[in-house]
């Protein structure tokens, strides 16, 4: 039966990817197979060295798989030049890692609009004010990322991720450097765009917690994915 590409935002198939490290071939991926369906929030977990980001980095387009494809809606990323590559990822994969990547130089508003400014598209103003209501930011919006706190420079990565209103954002360890109720905050705010837009959130972590907040749980043990559970999602 033919696979239906529109209902998945990302789709891996029997995606490999090896290292080499000394001598030896270390193996990160061992033939993934995972779909993420459009609307949903995933969370991906396991032990260290499970593989865990490396299949997020090789989802996002971040790093080229051994073997086996990976497909952004209907693109299969293989298929792709470097160029058309680095333009897919900044068109329609939004990011947000632990450590915010922000620019310091920037205002809150210009790291939010960044993605629309690097690709010569001009920011839809409804939907960015939108964006950053949702995150809570328009006090903060003539602040420099030095003057904010964790949580809210969090927040701003967020709101940049979806200036673009992407097919996915892929997410790693967003918590990993807050306190457990600015945690809970940021857990609440990407829940929310999964309900209220509609967006696919792909999630690391080695977090329960941060786990519950998502709709499935995918578990990873050396470089294979091991258990698919539905969760019932924090509200």
């Amino acid at each position: 039966m033919p696979i239906d590409q529109q209902k998945y935002a990302v789709r891996v198939e029997q995606l490999v990817r090896t290292y080499r490290s000394g001598r030896d071939t270390v193996t990160a991926l061992a033939g993934v197979d995972a779909g993420f369906v459009r609307g949903t929030f995933t969370a991906v977990m396991g032990p260290s060295g499970s593989g865990k980001s490396t299949l997020l980095q090789t989802a996002a387009g971040l790093d080229r798989p051994t073997s086996g494809r990976v497909w952004i809606s209907d693109i299969e990323l293989s298929r792709l030049s470097e160029t058309k590559l680095t333009k897919l990822r900044r068109d329609r994969i939004g990011f947000v890692f632990q450590t915010y990547n922000l620019v310091g130089a920037l205002t809150v508003r210009e790291n939010i609009e960044l993605p629309l400014r690097l690709s010569g598209a001009r920011p839809g103003q409804d939907w960015l004010d939108e964006v950053i209501d949702r995150v809570g930011l328009r006090p903060r919006l003539g602040h420099r990322p030095s003057e904010l706190s964790g949580g809210q420079q969090q927040r701003v990565a967020i709101a940049r991720a979806l200036a673009t209103r992407p097919d996915v954002i892929f997410s790693d360890e967003p918590t990993g450097a807050l306190d457990s109720h600015t945690a809970a905050e940021v857990l609440s705010l990407l829940r929310s765009v999964v309900d209220a837009y509609g967006q696919t959130v792909v999630m690391v972590t080695h977090d329960p917690v941060a786990a519950s907040y998502a709709d499935r749980k995918l578990t990873m043990t050396d470089g294979q994915v091991v258990a698919d559970q539905a969760l019932l999602a924090v509200s």
